[in-house]
């Protein structure tokens, strides 16, 4: 109806499969072609070649399709973004927990409530979110911003940025049993109908170390998965513009050093908090569905129930790129590193 609503296109491409006999690849490079020298349109310019790109790689034409695919994330990239932000942010971080250390159970929000699924976009966390949220005692909350509103304000911070060295650095002498129930009761009342409740905002691995402290019983999951899969698939997706979190995501080198920063922080973790934070690797959970399931119910403190097995039958909704794929069973199919992934 409206050819200039550019998002469309992309949502068009993307609802299915596209194939030789059936496709919208003619009608996108005519509405490319129109655009002209106009290179100011960055919308148009995000849509239609992100849009070509998943239609060339669904009809096999892989050098098309990664051509379009830089041409879209160009287009859509901040330009007052640099790593360098992300590596200072990093820093501050791991400096904010620099030794190993005893957590004071006292100290913290004795809440057992809160589930926490961490990790790099398009690793899993949401296939882990559909298990876990299966168990009749689980709520998915989704992708909350919670954490990091809680600890901003609990800071006294007042910059404009959600996170940023001056919220970390403020953080450091926080109140943990304040920070921890400004969280809890932020939830409310979306997750006090269920003994339990699953935040899947993936980026809270940056505030691994405060919710440990904050929430001493809460449950912290992160999803591992190959990192070239991984790099791929954050630079193939075309996340919330207007989020602060994907930035890095417009240019595949930067997708690549982003995900040294994440590792070499989760390698942190480790060391800072050994056992606290369970590291589930996606190609494992993908050839061992049932033994990897009761790992993860055994590590949230659940009873085991025959529904996590179908997550597919699962009738929560969904909200995030993964939207095809948990609405189907799990099946192993190779991926690009040549291991175990799941078929889209």
């Amino acid at each position: 109806m409206d050819p200039q609503y550019w998002r469309a296109h992309l949502s068009l491409a993307q609802l299915r499969r596209q194939t030789p006999a059936s496709h919208h690849v003619e009608r996108l490079q005519s509405q490319l072609s129109q655009l002209g020298a106009d290179i100011a349109n960055s919308p148009a310019l995000i849509g239609l070649n992100m849009a070509l790109a998943k239609e060339y790689e669904d009809l096999a034409d892989y050098p098309k399709a990664f051509e379009h695919l830089v041409r879209g994330k160009s287009a859509g990239a901040n330009p007052d973004y640099s790593i360098r932000q992300d590596e200072v942010l990093f820093a501050a971080i791991a400096d904010t927990f620099s030794a190993p250390r005893d957590l004071d159970l006292a100290a913290g929000c004795p809440t057992d409530e809160p589930i926490f699924i961490i990790g790099m976009p398009r690793s899993g966390t949401t296939l882990v979110e559909r298990i876990i949220s299966s168990h009749p005692d689980v709520h998915s909350a989704g992708e909350l911003l919670n954490f990091g509103m809680s600890l901003k304000h609990v800071s006294g911070s007042r910059t404009p940025a959600l996170v940023d060295t001056d919220t970390i650095i403020r953080a450091r002498s926080v109140d943990w049993r304040q920070l921890g129930e400004t969280y809890l009761s932020s939830t409310r009342p979306g997750t006090s109908h269920k003994p339990r409740f699953i935040n899947k905002l993936l980026h809270n691995f940056l505030y691994a170390g405060f919710i440990a402290h904050a929430l001493p019983n809460a449950k912290i999951i992160c999803l591992r998965r190959d990192p070239m899969d991984t790099c791929l698939s954050n630079f193939r997706q075309l996340f919330a513009p207007k989020s602060p979190y994907f930035d890095y995501s417009f240019d595949l080198l930067d997708t690549g050093r982003y995900y040294v920063l994440f590792d070499r922080l989760m390698a942190h973790w480790r060391r800072i908090f050994p056992g606290r934070i369970l590291e589930v690797q996606y190609e494992t959970l993908v050839d061992t569905q049932e033994s990897s399931s009761r790992q993860l119910l055994e590590f949230c403190d659940l009873p085991w129930h025959d529904a996590c097995l179908h997550f597919e039958d699962n009738p929560a909704a969904v909200a995030t790129a993964s939207v095809v794929q948990v609405r189907a069973p799990i099946t192993a199919v190779p991926s690009s590193a040549g291991r175990s992934t799941r078929r889209n």
